[in-house]
């Protein structure tokens, strides 16, 4: 599996940096993605909705810390150059 294509759009919501969409194998899009600030830096939030109880529960998220990890490092590289650009 690879991530073909990143678009990300830097946005001031709260924590939320930046909204992103990820291309897998030029074949299939996660959209919805977050760029957070956390205690720790920045990490990427998977696509969630919220529950009739309150809670959140992920859309789609990788199964695997590796692909994880995958992820975070294609939408963080893009938005560090977009970060650079600006």
């Amino acid at each position: 599996m690879k991530i073909t294509k990143v678009n990300v759009k830097p946005v001031e919501m709260n924590k939320v940096k930046a909204i992103a969409s990820i291309t897998i194998d030029d074949n299939f899009v996660v959209h919805d993605l977050r760029v957070v600030e956390g205690e720790k830096g920045l990490f990427v939030a998977m696509p969630s909705r919220k529950l009739p109880n309150g809670e959140y529960r992920d859309i789609a998220h990788p199964i695997n810390m590796q692909t994880r990890e995958m992820v975070q490092e294609a939408v963080l590289e893009e938005f560090s150059r977009l970060l650079v650009r600006a």
